[in-house]
């Protein structure tokens, strides 16, 4: 267990091995870690929804067409939680993200650690923090997109969902379609529990082929929610023009 401040944890304890994890991405292009937030750090989470002092933006989707719901963009300083995730997190897959940049020829290798990743944003006027909390009520959904947000993109985030699937919701499951060479899409919904993280790809997969490795654009979205709420913090590890 990683102490992060007074109030708010998070845990690799209960993720897979990541040999397992680094496995999961390479196949799926996602990985599930289950627990990684507390029950109770989830609620207070929902709880700091409301307030307008540590966020930078609220973004009316419906408005845009992005599907139906709201989300809030956190400012700079960021929490110090949502901080250490984004440098701790990057830590466990930025080797993964250099691996799948070899496989698939591409000229580029992300630096070691997520600051200098910042730095780069930075240099192409990336200033903006993309860490967001998402809030979906009875018929709220989210279309299929990617978050690029600029030149300098990490091929991998992250979303906890705050609340109980079930219990607090219904409907409102994780969606990812992989666009597959000479063939239709291809679909996986995947569940998720409270306080389970899902690390995802943000733009595309390293996939093995007949003929060695090939890049599969891959789009995200949320199905409709058919009762209750659903809240989600949604980590991004590069920012946004």
């Amino acid at each position: 267990m990683v102490k992060i401040d007074e109030s708010v944890q998070f845990s690799f304890m209960n993720s897979p091995e990541p040999t397992e994890i680094t496995s999961a991405l390479q196949l799926n292009g996602y990985a599930i870690l289950p627990n990684f937030l507390s029950k109770e750090n989830c609620f207070a989470l929902v709880k700091e929804y409301d307030r307008d002092d540590i966020y930078r933006s609220v973004i009316n989707m419906e408005r845009y067409r992005f599907g139906i719901g709201e989300y809030k963009y956190f400012s700079y300083p960021l929490p110090d939680f949502i901080q250490n995730i984004r440098e701790q997190v990057y830590l466990q897959l930025v080797h993964v993200a250099n691996t799948w940049m070899t496989q698939l020829g591409i000229e580029k290798q992300f630096p070691a650690l997520h600051r200098d990743l910042i730095d780069q944003c930075h240099q192409k006027n990336q200033l903006r923090p993309t860490p967001l909390i998402l809030k979906y009520e009875i018929d709220g959904h989210n279309t299929l997109h990617q978050d690029l947000y600029g030149e300098v993109f990490f091929p991998f985030q992250m979303v906890i969902v705050l609340c109980q699937s079930g219990e607090d919701f219904t409907g409102g499951e994780f969606v990812l379609v992989e666009q597959v060479p000479r063939a239709q899409s291809k679909a996986e919904v995947i569940h998720l529990n409270l306080g389970d993280a899902l690390i995802f790809t943000t733009n595309f997969k390293s996939v093995k082929g007949s003929k060695g490795f090939y890049k599969a654009n891959v789009k995200h979205g949320v199905s409709r929610i058919r009762s209750g709420n659903r809240y989600a913090l949604g980590i991004i590890f590069h920012d946004a023009v």
